[in-house]
């Protein structure tokens, strides 16, 4: 088995999160790293912040994927005088790698939902909630289905045990039954209607703000809710997109080690549901 260059390294990721998949306003790729420095270490995580280097560094990584971008609004400087200018400077120092994959991997066939459905319990063929124009097999959100009905309560507490330490808002009935269960991984309050329109039971996602929820649930027939925390609906891709890379890797003859953050870089640090790892 041989070692490849950070140049492969990106064109293996590209091949399956095309960059042209993003958003307009989204800040994907290579944010810094010599093309040509070799690869043998991958650090995966959620987020590119100082203690997700700390990690890469001590285990002795050569290239760190995030899915949220550093300077999503871009900037004018990288002077060490911010947290985020401090990271560049330390990645460059010690020649590693930083490579985004944001919107292009959410839409990705399978992205950033299909790890999510399956890690809530989802077992059946799952089809994006809002296909994308050019290609329906991709898009935003999945729609999939439970093994068998249950009550929401205990989906809710299904889902919890399948995600990392988070808290779960559930609106809804905890004794409905629920089956068809939509999912988006980080915010979703965009996908309100088209959860709507797909007539599922219950739609799960991050990040959605009081009003829209609460007309959701207002108008009444609507799909139940559960609201979870944005770093935790997106952290069970990692594996998805590490595995992926190593296996393509290794079918060419090229042999790379991929690690998964468990550092919890979630803004919000007390859950009030103990359940989960963590």
């Amino acid at each position: 088995m041989s070692t490849c260059s950070l140049a492969e390294v990106v064109a293996e990721l590209e091949a399956r999160y095309d960059p042209a998949w993003a958003e307009s306003w989204d800040a994907v790729g290579l944010v810094c790293g010599d093309p040509a420095l070799p690869v043998r270490k991958v650090l995966f995580a959620v987020d590119p912040v100082a203690v997700v280097v700390d990690e890469a560094l001590e285990w002795g990584a050569d290239l760190i994927v995030t899915h949220h971008p550093l300077y999503l609004r871009g900037t004018t400087s990288v002077a060490a005088t911010t947290f985020k200018g401090r990271v560049v400077h330390r990645l460059i120092r010690n020649d590693v790698a930083l490579y985004t994959a944001h919107t292009n991997a959410d839409v990705a066939d399978p992205g950033v939902s299909d790890a999510l459905a399956r890690a809530v319990g989802l077992t059946s063929e799952l089809r994006p909630l809002q296909p994308s124009a050019d290609d329906p097999r991709r898009g935003l959100g999945r729609i999939g289905r439970l093994p068998s009905p249950m009550p929401l309560g205990r989906f809710a507490e299904l889902a919890a045990a399948g995600l990392p330490r988070t808290a779960l808002r559930v609106a809804g009935d905890p004794e409905r039954m629920v089956e068809t269960v939509a999912v988006s991984g980080g915010a979703g309050d965009s996908l309100l209607g088209a959860a709507r329109a797909a007539g599922v039971d219950v739609f799960l996602t991050a990040d959605l703000r009081h009003h829209p929820a609460s007309e959701h649930m207002e108008a009444g027939d609507r799909p139940a809710l559960i609201d979870a925390s944005h770093w935790a609906t997106e952290w069970p891709w990692l594996a998805d997109a590490a595995g992926h890379l190593t296996s393509a890797l290794a079918a060419r003859g090229i042999n790379v080690e991929a690690r998964i953050s468990r550092v919890v870089t979630d803004v919000w640090t007390t859950t009030d549901l103990d359940r989960g790892w963590g």
